[in-house]
């Protein structure tokens, strides 16, 4: 299943950047919840992985919060992320 990634995890003064909003194309937030604790990674143009696990719903229109490894550039906005493990 793939998701796109929509922005990082924002305070009004901080951006968390290993944390991302993901929208999954759920319809509401109970079945948003059915992704919790599955595994998303994240492939770059170079080729470089890096791996993520779902943390919680995210608002009520579907999207997910993600925890990744370590911190995604930039130029991850916008790009696709695949869901591979149960």
């Amino acid at each position: 299943m793939k998701g796109k990634i929509l922005s990082y995890r924002m305070g009004r003064h901080t951006q968390t950047n290993n944390h991302m909003i993901v929208d999954f194309n759920m319809a509401d937030k109970e079945k948003a919840k059915s992704l919790v604790s599955k595994k998303v990674k994240w492939k770059s143009q170079t080729g470089k992985i890096i791996n993520g696990t779902i943390a919680s719903a995210h608002g009520n229109s579907g999207k997910v919060r993600v925890i990744f490894e370590r911190g995604l550039p930039g130029q991850a906005v916008g790009t696709e992320v695949e869901i591979w493990q149960a």
